[in-house]
């Protein structure tokens, strides 16, 4: 794909479920909170709500090394993440990072129960104190677009694809959140996510694509059908099943590449 495709797929991951602040959307944690309807509004709040998470880990840390697992109660990680408005703010902006914080926060978790050593408890905190800062950059960025008032053009294409580009758009995007929703520990949710994106969104532009590449579409078919659900359903890790997706993104990338060359073409002929 060009560097431009990549720029805009980056803003649709980062801005596509804006979208659902305008609605009574409801996410698995309970209903979005308002304040994503004000992002500007409550940035000191998400930015001081990353730092009192990234205290309650240190704390939690201090505490496995004083007196284990026990006395770390790693469990709350999960309560402590939900609680902060800033958790509705980043999964309704960057799923990517989303998916990340919650594989970071499974990741300190995991460790503590499995004794692992302070060294490696202390590792996977770094990876989750980096995807909040990731996370606290997108909403940031979300709120500038917010602000402009740019985010209904992109809820447009997101809920409502107007063609087979915009259509690929949307099945990137809702890839990441079978990422994330599996990071989530939802694997049920995750797979419905897969099986609704074919049904809903890949089937309608499968006619276009066959024309172009059979077999690339084949490909996609089972991956939507076989591979990613099988990966989940099997309980393979999150770098795992986040592979496969990386993998049907990139088919994805040479589905909408044949898609802007055929146009490119049919506009050249008229």
């Amino acid at each position: 794909m060009t560097s431009k495709w990549f720029k805009r797929q980056y803003l649709v991951g980062m801005l596509g479920a804006v979208a659902l602040m305008t609605s009574q959307a409801t996410m698995a944690t309970g209903a979005i909170g308002e304040h994503v309807n004000h992002l500007t509004d409550n940035l000191d709040n998400y930015s001081q709500e990353v730092n009192w998470l990234n205290d309650k880990v240190k704390a939690m840390i201090l505490r496995y090394q004083e007196g284990g697992v026990d006395e770390a109660k790693p469990d709350l990680l999960v309560e402590h993440w939900e609680a902060v408005d800033f958790h509705s703010a980043i999964e309704t902006n960057y799923v990517p990072v989303y998916a990340s914080i919650w594989q970071g926060l499974f990741g300190v978790k995991t460790a503590m129960e499995d004794n692992a050593s302070i060294e490696q408890v202390r590792e996977q905190h770094d990876l989750l104190e980096q995807a909040l800062w990731q996370g606290l950059g997108a909403v940031k960025l979300a709120a500038q677009y917010q602000d402009k008032g740019l985010t209904e053009q992109v809820a447009t294409t997101q809920d409502n694809p107007t063609n087979s580009l915009e259509a690929l758009d949307a099945i990137d995007n809702h890839l990441n959140r079978v990422v994330a929703k599996y990071a989530e520990k939802l694997p049920k949710e995750a797979v419905t996510i897969v099986h609704d994106t074919y049904l809903n969104l890949f089937e309608g532009v499968e006619g276009e694509l066959i024309a172009l590449d059979a077999e690339l579409v084949e490909d996609l078919e089972k991956d939507f059908n076989v591979t990613l659900p099988q990966a989940i359903q099997n309980g393979k890790s999150v770098d795992d099943v986040r592979g496969v997706v990386t993998m049907m993104q990139g088919k994805l990338d040479t589905a909408s590449s044949l898609l802007e060359q055929s146009a490119e073409e049919r506009k050249d002929v008229f």
